[in-house]
């Protein structure tokens, strides 16, 4: 008999196995703290089978979770490996105050890059761990591989040491940091329960704490463009992330924002580290300027420097200094050209009028199949792809006007990259008519702000 069917003693009377814990959530009742700690620890150790595993994580797909359960849930996933300690992180023998960020994923959502090093430039550590992307949203560290040179993978002491010496970091998480959490993701991905908020919670705030962060401000994301189009979904995500981070120590806030037009005018790899440079040099497009500030007043005032001024360190050069630093500390050469691909093509208006939306996701699809995603992990992506946006929501456009332009290597791509841009922007004609279809399609961009204590 396998584990999963053989058990353990968990008390008195009580003998746990992976079916008994399979059919208490199948039924709707809560898992005690024992059950879920011996269910993890024995799917991490391969003792509790996939099938078995993948079970139960339908079941709670279905019947969802208690406060209690997901904060253990989580705080088994986090015991499963190490949790870093960043208190005794020093410069000039004075400790530094960490703060990180966490975004839910999006279409042209580039913010960590400006983001950090803005921060950062506060004399605040912001270690950032961050992904890969994967489907029609981008991954950070597939951006800045982008710049010649560039590495992701860090040791821990690297870590550190570039946290007191610069402030700054952007890398991948290590094999250690919630294994646990590791190797459910790849099983939550073909099961289908990617988009249980309990799962989903659980997901991010374990590696979060993890990392030892003593603040953490969360980006929520919803739209087309999100992992959870409905808002109602992604408030119930944000404000059980925040319970979480509370509950574990971390100060935690999180903003809901609007995913339902791409950020910015560039969606992909190289041309979304171009716009961060235009961002950190004082420009940009307004969206991603509006974001990046609202989300570094959060941080800094979890940092303890709530009346510190992010714009003028956008404006002065010192945010842009720090990310020079940043990029250079991980063997980049923020000097280099950044790639360009060998093909472009332009989609246009086919008739005059007004631009009424301008669908995240149909962006992001189109901008994978250019080549900047992938379909599956490990899969590479080609740093040049991607698509330019031209065009927002309440702009008159004429015919043959373009309102996007894609960027690829390989030029076979081109037509379903046309096809899937051609159905990304919709275009009303009469005064009244595109007048009142822009407004309704127009959100805010910061939704709603999520705080607890």
């Amino acid at each position: 008999m396998s584990a999963g069917t053989r058990g353990i003693s968990a008390g008195a009377d009580e003998v746990i196995n992976a079916v008994s814990v399979i059919a208490t959530k199948r039924g709707g009742n809560e898992l005690g703290d024992a059950q879920i700690a011996w269910m993890l620890d024995g799917y991490t150790r391969g003792e509790v089978a996939p099938e078995q595993m993948s079970s139960l994580l339908m079941a709670i797909y279905l019947r969802g979770m208690t406060r209690r359960e997901i904060a253990t849930w989580t705080q088994a996933m986090i015991d499963s490996g190490r949790r870093m300690d960043l208190s005794g992180l020093r410069r000039d023998g004075r400790p530094l105050a960490t703060v990180d960020k966490h975004s839910t994923g999006g279409v042209g959502d580039k913010i960590t890059l400006p983001l950090t090093p803005l921060v950062a430039s506060f004399g605040v550590a912001v270690p950032q761990l961050s992904g890969r992307g994967l489907g029609h949203t981008g991954g950070t560290l597939d951006k800045l591989e982008s710049i010649p040179g560039w590495r992701a993978e860090l040791s821990t002491t690297e870590m550190f040491d570039q946290l007191e010496r610069v402030g700054a970091v952007i890398c991948a998480a290590g094999a250690d940091l919630a294994p646990a959490d590791r190797k459910l993701y790849a099983l939550r991905d073909v099961t289908g329960t990617v988009e249980s908020i309990p799962l989903l919670a659980s997901s991010i705030m374990s590696k979060k704490i993890a990392e030892g962060t003593a603040a953490l401000v969360l980006d929520v994301k919803t739209g087309s463009g999100a992992f959870l189009p409905d808002e109602s979904d992604a408030r119930e995500l944000a404000s059980t992330m925040v319970e979480l981070g509370i509950d574990a120590g971390v100060d935690t806030r999180a903003l809901i924002t609007d995913m339902s037009v791409p950020l910015g005018r560039a969606v992909g790899n190289a041309v979304e580290v171009a716009e961060s440079l235009e961002v950190l040099a004082g420009g940009g497009p307004d969206d991603v300027v509006k974001l990046t500030l609202a989300l570094a007043r959060e941080m800094l005032d979890a940092a303890g420097l709530p009346d510190a001024d992010p714009a003028e360190h956008l404006a002065n050069g010192r945010a842009m200094d720090s990310w020079r630093a940043m990029i250079a500390a991980q063997g980049g050469d923020p000097d280099a050209p950044l790639p360009v691909a060998r093909h472009t093509d332009d989609v246009a208006a086919e008739s005059a009028g007004v631009v009424v939306e301008v669908d995240a996701r149909a962006v992001g699809d189109a901008a994978w199949l250019a080549g900047g995603g992938r379909s599956k992990p490990g899969e590479s992506v080609a740093a040049e792809a991607g698509v330019t946006v031209h065009v927002r929501p309440g702009d008159r456009v004429r015919a043959g006007q373009a309102l996007f332009t894609l960027h690829t290597q390989d030029d076979d791509r081109i037509p379903a990259v046309r096809a899937c841009l051609r159905r990304a922007a919709r275009i009303v004609t009469g005064d009244a008519a595109a007048s009142d279809a822009a407004i309704a399609h127009t959100r805010p961009l910061i939704i709603d702000r999520v705080r607890f204590g």
